[in-house]
């Protein structure tokens, strides 16, 4: 039986809120829109490296490893894929990270700092899916 000053997902309630239920949130993975499954399963397996956990090809769908969000591929209809995502790739080493893509990888910003400080670059999947490529606390003049 739960407890009333507990929610569900043992976040603790704040006073004011005692005895309502609030949903924790958790994002465990982001689903990308693609068009050719095939190719989008070698991009995002052979060309960003990201160790493919269960690919499914008659359900066009597909997940990789990361540290903290499973990424998954999608197939869509074309309509549907393209543009930009808003998920930010986080990397230890820009720099080394885009001359190691620059060849194989559509980089719409090279890597450039950033106003609030921090190191980022911006590339598109073959879907034209743009991602930030980002690298945080960067101390670059």
């Amino acid at each position: 039986m739960p407890r009333p000053d507990i929610c569900p997902y043992n976040a603790p309630f704040t006073s004011h809120l005692r005895g309502a239920y609030l949903m924790r949130l958790h994002s465990v993975y982001v689903n990308i829109q693609v068009s050719d499954f095939d190719r989008a399963l070698g991009f995002y397996r052979d060309v960003l490296g990201l160790p493919l956990t269960m690919s499914d090809e008659s359900f066009g769908y597909a997940t990789f490893e990361t540290a903290n969000v499973q990424l998954a591929i999608v197939k869509s209809d074309p309509g549907q894929v393209g543009g930009h995502t808003g998920i930010g790739l986080l990397v230890e080493d820009l720099d080394a990270e885009y001359e190691r893509l620059r060849d194989r990888v559509s980089f719409t910003q090279a890597p450039t700092k950033q106003p609030w400080g921090g190191y980022m670059a911006l590339f598109v999947d073959p879907d034209n899916n743009e991602f930030y490529l980002d690298q945080l606390l960067a101390h670059h003049a």
